[in-house]
């Protein structure tokens, strides 16, 4: 993804783009792998030696508080982030760990809730064993 467009994604949501905030944005674009905040920090801290952990999180809070990434609780007491917005469900590999999108997983939230209700967020999480280690 390149910096124009995640300037623009930013400035559209009233973001300030700066330097940091682009390259941890563009990291989650490119690495779908739902890191954390340490994941994140460590894997730009060497080309960003002014980031700090601090900074990560209160730029992933601000991320997803306007809908640009959303948060992933699939481990107890450990938050993960992922640039995919649309409704999907989560499989944490119970051998590898790693956790994959299971993309058009899901239809509508509308479509399972009561007359009346409205939903805003949909999360599922599937544990399991990956292709890779079965």
């Amino acid at each position: 993804m390149n910096q124009d467009k995640i300037a623009a994604m930013l400035e559209e949501k009233n973001i300030r783009p700066s330097i940091q905030r682009m390259a941890i944005y563009k990291f989650l674009a490119e690495n779908p792998v739902h890191p954390t905040v340490d994941t994140i920090y460590t894997s730009l801290s060497p080309k960003m030696p002014t980031l700090s952990r601090t900074t990560v999180y209160n730029t992933l809070r601000q991320f997803s508080e306007c809908g640009l990434v959303q948060t992933i609780t699939i481990e107890d007491g450990e938050l993960r982030y992922d640039a995919d917005t649309s409704n999907h469900l989560h499989f944490k590999c119970t051998k590898c760990g790693k956790i994959f999108d299971i993309a058009g997983s899901t239809g509508s939230p509308q479509d399972f809730l009561p007359h009346g209700f409205t939903a805003k967020k949909v999360q599922t999480n599937i544990w399991g064993t990956c292709s890779g280690c079965s």
